[in-house]
């Protein structure tokens, strides 16, 4: 396996750069025969593992005390080097690049803290630097993430250098090489630097992720409801609806091939929710329902991809996400899950390996409600104070961090890095925003309403066997008995396979007590996903992780809700 040693000055930001390649799964040890305590983590590259140790800061290899000697004794075990390299103290840094050119060993500069030094008025031309030196020299920022990936793209190209020099005139080369490419100016910050620094430090911003959040959720319920009222109801109402009447009128208004295509009329009449066929629920669930809401997401996500801040958010949540098996993206299908689950379980493909996606994948099936479902679930619970829906909301969160932090102990692999490049916030191009909502959309439609409609379709046939009806009377003990529910809620369990936000309403006339609503809209929001995320799933994970994701769905879903049943009748 490769070895590849950080090496640098102390407090040049080597271990927050160590960090960012292998994430948090590192072995902390003292070297033999030494207190001195160096880490070692692991990393992909070139497609193959490679282990990292962070050695001892140290200013030269003429140690002057035990943790440089360790690590002048590293970098004898060491296949390639990365030498961090402080962009705001250039002279000083570049006497362990000397010593390491004399070294023969091969090495690439990570040109750290490249951020602060715009910020100081520091000026480095990077590439007179690469080519006076002859090794590769990458620009990074270890906090935000900056230039990591390259820097990770171009650790092949480390070699041992061609800079010439006499070892007694060192000092005055490095002199010369700091007077030939670096100028120093007088600056100020700009807003958006300001903005972009106050965007990764938690600090300040969690507090701006909080409002970003309330934000998008503010206008994705705009834009979503408001194209469902003016857009997508009315053509179904008053244009489809009419020509589905014809066509139920010359099939008899009933019989299999009618219960198929349309369903069953509610009093006479198409009801897009309910009927169950598939020109009607088969079409108005994904482009009545999903669409609109799916549509005001990818908008509000390209804008937050394109302005820079997307990035930022995935490095401000990066340590929190690896204790849970993820990494800082993987907020993303967390995010769009917010939207609609469907999205979310396509957006888990961001990821890069098989557990990642199945971590991300259950964590947001069981505990990610799609916008419409908050909103019934606001509606409902909301009407008996805040604190219901903070026991809702607080449970179904505290649940995302448990099942995460299980599901990391005990499945197997590990959490790659987040390699990703932060650019400047920047207005988004429009043009190239509206493409990319187009893409986004109409990739949606071709991957996501297929499958939609195959569900309605089973879902449609389970309801014309009788097979729905059979698992509502098996399954009736335990929601009576388990959960305290009444047996009627069993109907809206059920109907919570198709759409979420149906069956919490469903609860509405059942007069349902405090909790009862509370343990109900949990169960509801984890036991399953709803048919179109669950054809979704299977399409992403395949039927095997389906298969155990849907137990770890019931089997929490059930337990909660016990759980919470029986605290609540305390209370």
């Amino acid at each position: 396996m490769k070895a590849v040693l950080l090496m640098g000055n102390p407090n040049v930001g080597k271990s927050v750069l160590f960090s960012r390649l292998t994430g948090v799964y590192v072995v902390a040890s003292n070297y033999p025969g030494t207190t001195v305590e160096y880490t070692k983590g692991f990393m992909m590259l070139g497609g193959e593992k490679a282990v990292v140790i962070d050695a001892p800061g140290t200013y030269t290899l003429e140690p002057a005390s035990r943790a440089e000697e360790v690590a002048s004794e590293l970098l004898e075990e060491a296949d390639v080097v990365i030498n961090v390299v402080d962009a705001t103290n250039l002279e000083r840094n570049l006497n362990l690049t000397l010593e390491l050119i004399k070294k023969g060993i091969p090495f690439i500069i990570a040109l750290n803290l490249w951020d602060e030094s715009k910020h100081t008025g520091i000026s480095i031309d990077v590439r007179s630097l690469e080519e006076s030196l002859g090794v590769p020299v990458v620009p990074t920022s270890a906090i935000s993430g900056e230039g990591i990936k390259t820097l990770v793209s171009r650790v092949a190209e480390a070699n041992p250098g061609s800079y010439q020099y006499k070892e007694e005139e060192r000092w005055f080369e490095i002199g010369r090489l700091v007077d030939f490419v670096q100028k120093v100016s007088h600056r100020h910050h700009t807003f958006l630097e300001r903005l972009a620094d106050a965007s990764v430090m938690p600090a300040t911003g969690i507090p701006i992720a909080l409002i970003v959040m309330f934000a998008i959720f503010q206008i994705i319920r705009w834009v979503g409801e408001s194209l469902i009222a003016y857009v997508f109801e009315p053509i179904f109402e008053k244009l489809w609806a009419p020509l589905v009447m014809r066509l139920s009128a010359l099939l008899g208004s009933g019989g299999f091939i009618h219960d198929v295509l349309i369903g069953k009329l509610v009093e006479g009449e198409i009801d897009f929710v309910e009927s169950l066929g598939l020109l009607t629920t088969g079409l108005f669930v994904p482009f009545a329902m999903v669409l609109p809401y799916v549509f005001a997401f990818y908008f509000v996500l390209s804008f937050l991809e394109d302005s820079g801040y997307l990035p930022r958010l995935g490095v401000l949540v990066d340590t929190v996400m690896h204790r849970l098996g993820l990494h800082g993206l993987s907020v993303i299908p967390m995010l769009l899950g917010l939207g609609c689950n469907v999205p979310g379980a396509m957006a888990t493909r961001v990821l890069e390996t098989r557990r990642e996606r199945f971590i991300a994948a259950t964590l947001m099936a069981i505990c990610v409600p799609c916008m419409a479902q908050i909103a019934m679930i606001v509606g409902l619970v909301g009407r008996h104070g805040a604190a219901g829906l903070g026991v809702v909301f607080g449970t179904l969160f505290a649940v995302w961090i448990i099942i995460g932090l299980v599901m990391n102990r005990f499945l197997k692999g590990e959490s790659p890095e987040i390699f990703v490049e932060i650019p400047p916030y920047r207005p988004p191009y429009l043009v190239g925003l509206m493409k990319k909502l187009w893409m986004r959309t109409t990739h949606f439609l071709k991957e996501a309403v297929p499958w939609v409609i195959i569900g309605v379709f089973i879902v449609n046939i389970l309801y014309a066997l009788h097979i729905i009806d059979f698992i509502g009377k098996i399954t009736a003990p335990v929601i009576t008995r388990v959960l305290g529910l009444p047996r009627e809620a069993v109907g809206a369990l059920i109907i919570g396979f198709l759409r979420k936000d149906v069956a919490v309403g469903m609860l509405s006339p059942l007069g349902l007590n405090l909790r009862q609503l509370i343990v109900a809209s949990v169960v509801l929001t984890m036991y399953f996903p709803c048919v179109a995320t669950f054809i979704i799933l299977i399409k992403e994970l395949g039927i095997k992780d389906m298969a155990k994701s849907a137990v770890i769905m019931v089997t929490s879903a059930v337990a909660v809700g016990g759980i919470l049943n029986l605290i609540l009748r305390i209370f």
